[in-house]
């Protein structure tokens, strides 16, 4: 990125000193507070230049348009492109810190993995994390502009529907470390395939091996050690041969683990495929030089309350919500945890379509159904348009289109003593279903 390629009558630079003298950076006006810089951004159905007087009237010291038309007032700055600025405007505050930027992406766990390294790192560290799900191209850039100036290490999420996304990630961030947490069939539609999703979850490696930063690969996943491998990285943190993953107790459905001291730790979040998510944090934390207790009591008090992975419990009933996101590897890593899952209650598992799965979705959703009948569940309940393809290998299973529908059924089934596991892709958004439980 170079300087000053965006703005008309304002560089960048003195764009900065303006963010400087901010509250901080806003894009909603809705949300302004008094002192802020307000970005004008522009999506399908709306029109952020539209809002510049308002977010002024609002309190916002600022505001950054890209229309000539509505730049009617002294604190309106007209640029080429605001989100373009917005990006650039990250990028350079970034390049203000001599710090470790940690980039993470990958097919599944990214959220899991940011909040246990942070958790882990925050024993030592001041640590400045992604927010939430902020990790597209407007949100990694408002990311690293809320970073404080006395952050000590940053951890960026990473997301991407298609090739070029994390590449582009990258230039606004500049990571100095970065790890893949696992290359699943996400987004297959976007990526073109798996080896489109290789290529594109690979753009991390192709990055720091340019910037000569350090790539994290735990050595048990062997798709990421060829990318690696395939790529020549020579500053490569390997993990997982000698270290915490030989220790954990893998027979149990509960994380669990043993110290270098022989203490043992239980985990808030179950499952096997968060066996590696733990791993992960662990091993970077230590890396970092946090001490081994501070880093097994951080990952053991770490408890999610964001859809993901999140045990509740609701009088005699307990339920595993994973709602936030699913494609095939992580519904397949589920149910076949729930499967194994040890309970005297019965089981019921409520699962929601997957989406971007494109000419895959039938095959997929088909594959599903045929998994999930080789578990010993109660119930089965389907919910989604592409959750028909599954009914053929669950003719008894429930089958709901609407929100309204499903929610009635469980509300009526009074459901007690029950085991549930609960996951569908963000759009489906079947957390809802909880409440009626």
């Amino acid at each position: 990125m170079g300087k000053e390629f965006l703005v008309e009558r304002m560089s960048i630079e003195e764009i900065y000193q303006r963010f400087k003298n901010s509250n901080k950076v806003c894009t909603d006006t809705r949300k302004i507070e008094k002192y802020d810089l307000f970005f004008a951004l522009k999506g399908d159905n709306f029109n952020g230049n539209k809002f510049a007087h308002q977010a002024i009237s609002n309190g916002a010291n600022y505001a950054i348009i890209d229309e000539e038309e509505f730049n009617t007032s002294d604190q309106c700055i007209l640029v080429k492109d605001v989100l373009a600025t917005l990006q650039e405007l990250a990028n350079f505050h970034r390049r203000t810190f001599d710090i470790p930027v940690i980039a993470l992406t990958g097919s599944n766990g990214k959220t899991t993995n940011k909040e246990l390294l942070k958790a882990a790192l925050s024993r030592k560290y001041k640590v400045h994390a992604t927010q939430g799900n902020l990790n597209n191209h407007i949100g990694v850039p408002l990311t690293l502009l809320s970073m404080p100036a006395d952050t000590e290490i940053a951890i960026i999420e990473m997301g991407a529907n298609h090739q070029k996304e994390i590449e582009e990630l990258c230039k606004i961030a500049e990571p100095s470390h970065g790890y893949i947490t696992n290359i699943g069939k996400a987004h297959l539609e976007g990526f073109g395939g798996v080896e489109g999703i290789k290529k594109g979850k690979g753009e991390l490696y192709d990055f720091l091996k340019e910037s000569e930063g350090y790539v994290f690969v735990n050595v048990k996943d062997t798709v990421l050690l060829e990318m690696l491998k395939s790529r020549q990285i020579i500053k490569s943190v390997f993990y997982g041969k000698d270290d915490l993953l030989l220790r954990m107790q893998q027979e149990s459905p509960a994380v669990k683990w043993i110290s270098e001291n022989g203490q043992e730790y239980t985990a808030q979040i179950s499952g096997k495929y968060n066996f590696e998510n733990i791993q992960n944090a662990y091993a970077i934390a230590r890396y970092f030089n946090v001490a081994e207790t501070d880093v097994c009591q951080a990952l053991a008090a770490y408890n999610p309350d964001n859809n993901r992975s999140q045990k509740v419990l609701k009088e005699s009933n307990e339920i595993f919500l994973d709602a936030y996101n699913a494609n095939p590897s992580s519904m397949e890593a589920s149910i076949k945890n729930f499967i194994n899952y040890s309970t005297e209650k019965s089981k019921v598992v409520i699962l929601g379509d997957m989406f971007e799965l494109g000419d895959d979705s039938e095959k997929e959703h088909s594959a599903l159904g045929k998994l999930v009948a080789s578990g010993d569940f109660e119930t089965v309940v389907l919910y989604g348009e592409n959750m028909k393809h599954a009914l053929i290998h669950l003719p008894q299973a429930y089958y709901f289109t609407d929100k309204f529908s499903i929610h009635n059924w469980v509300n009526d089934k009074n459901f007690e003593n029950k085991a549930f596991l609960i996951k569908g892709s963000r759009g489906v958004g079947l957390e809802t279903v909880v409440q009626f439980i």
